[in-house]
């Protein structure tokens, strides 16, 4: 139903638009009942998105003896692997920081981890019986502004450095523009190794996956309490998970467990949702299915699907505090529900006027690198999964990978990696992160939006949006 044009205000609600139309794809599928009673079984998962899915399916694939039980706080897919973008790509425009960071060898044993990661969803885009709307249209990042140019530059750079010049295009301002015509593109860098995908359908189709390899799925089920003994118990409204391995992917409420907190901050990201527009799209001259993103901290990306509705979402929504994962401002903002609505229609002015038919916004768990983590709690055969940062459909099935391989000891190019090896940095602790967090934010957008006007940025603003650089922290959620 159409609610509301880009023009009106905007009005975040759950669920997203990618979850309403992947049950309504799925017609006559029953929801898994909740845990009623205790149940015994070798690995315990806690979230039912993409990361928990994914290690699920993987476990049972690595050994189909285990018995795996997943639990889910509400419908499998129905969180943030619903809300991003449905944009899925590697590593290759991260190498040049992963060495700096990591090391050559480790950077390109991330990027070839992305690229098997992508192989694997494309494989299961194909054959899981579900159109999951994949295509490997790749993503066009936009110049908007001078200052954006020394990130293209750099990835140019980088990629020639390592032997991966084939993995992004320079493009001129003309060659922009034929991608899509909008007044503020100035220029930009095409990946042609990126991906869209249908985030709802991708979930549900792999939990059908889960389910037909034996995986014992509880919807509606939250975990009430972990109790960490050997072997561990999941604690739930009306049972409990008696396991050998626990695994917990719970994006945002990983801020419930103490040593995860102090690598995560809440930020959040909305989101809108056009009704079908393939006139305007073909005004625009946008009609080869590629993504769109901006080069800002906080960027502004765009995509459209096969029916010609376009997607427009921002990163940089309001910051939570401390574990407080459900609080409103992270998933009903209007204000920043309505910058999504805005920061879609200047990208593409085209698209001014077109009806809305949704509007969301999630929590993001951010690491202070950007980068994902995987980490066995000490003294446990207890795993976590955190710091996805936004970046998460490729990542999250590099955790599949990563967490069956910690779960079943087993050394290989997956348990290996900085995601699970790293020392993982740590913000500042309470309130001191949520206040920095916010001034910092407020110093970006500031002076982003001055940027974009022409006007001269504020001293304070630029003070602030300096400070992550300066302490070796890489603030943003891409």
């Amino acid at each position: 139903m159409k609610m509301d044009s880009l023009r009106k205000p905007v009005v975040p609600t759950d669920p997203s638009w990618w979850f309403q139309e992947a049950l309504t794809a799925e017609k006559d599928i029953a929801p898994c009942p909740p845990l009623d009673g205790q149940k015994e079984v070798d690995v315990a998962i806690v979230g039912g998105g993409f990361a928990g899915l994914w290690t699920a399916c993987t476990l049972k694939d690595r050994d189909p003896r285990l018995t795996v039980a997943l639990i889910e706080a509400a419908a499998c897919g129905s969180g943030a692997s619903s809300k991003n973008g449905g944009m899925a790509s590697g590593y290759e425009s991260w190498v040049g920081t992963l060495a700096e960071q990591y090391g050559a060898d480790a950077a390109l044993a991330m990027v070839r981890a992305g690229r098997r990661a992508q192989d694997m969803i494309r494989t299961f885009a194909r054959e899981c019986g579900t159109d999951l709307w994949w295509n490997d249209s790749g993503v066009v990042r936009i110049s908007t502004h001078p200052s954006h140019d020394a990130k293209i530059d750099k990835w140019l750079e980088d990629a020639a450095r390592f032997g991966l010049a084939d993995t992004v295009q320079r493009l001129s301002p003309e060659e922009v523009q034929a991608h899509c015509r909008s007044g503020l593109f100035r220029g930009g860098a095409f990946f042609p190794e990126a991906s869209n995908v249908q985030p709802g359908r991708l979930a549900r189709a792999l939990r059908r996956a889960a389910l037909g390899k034996g995986v014992a799925i509880y919807e509606e089920t939250p975990m009430t309490a972990l109790d960490r003994g050997q072997p561990a118990r999941v604690r739930t409204p009306r049972g409990a998970l008696v396991a050998r391995d626990v695994v917990l992917a719970m994006n945002t409420g990983l801020t419930t467990l103490v040593e995860a907190r102090r690598h995560i901050s809440m930020f959040s990201s909305y989101v809108v949702m056009t009704a079908p527009a393939t006139e305007a799209l073909e005004r625009a001259g946008w009609t080869g299915r590629e993504a769109i993103v901006d080069l800002r901290q906080f960027g502004r990306y765009a995509r459209t699907t096969p029916g010609g509705n376009t997607l427009g979402g921002w990163t940089g929504g309001p910051i939570g505090y401390r574990d407080d994962y459900r609080s409103p401002i992270l998933r009903e903002d209007r204000t920043n529900g309505e910058r999504a609505a805005r920061g879609l229609r200047e990208l593409v002015p085209d698209l001014a006027g077109v009806e809305l038919e949704k509007a969301w916004g999630g929590g993001v768990d951010v690491s202070p690198d950007r980068l994902p983590f995987f980490l066995t709690l000490p003294g446990t055969r207890i795993r976590y999964a955190g710091g996805f940062s936004g970046h998460g459909v490729n990542a999250a099935c590099i955790a599949g990978q990563c967490l069956a391989s910690l779960v079943l000891e087993q050394r290989d190019e997956w348990a290996t990696l900085p995601l699970c090896t790293r020392e993982v940095p740590t913000f500042p602790p309470e309130p001191f992160r949520v206040l920095g967090a916010r001034a910092i934010r407020w110093g970006f957008i500031t002076c982003e939006e001055a940027r974009q006007a022409g006007r001269r940025e504020p001293l304070l603003a630029r003070a602030l949006a300096a400070v992550p650089s300066a302490i070796g922290m890489r603030l943003g959620t891409r």
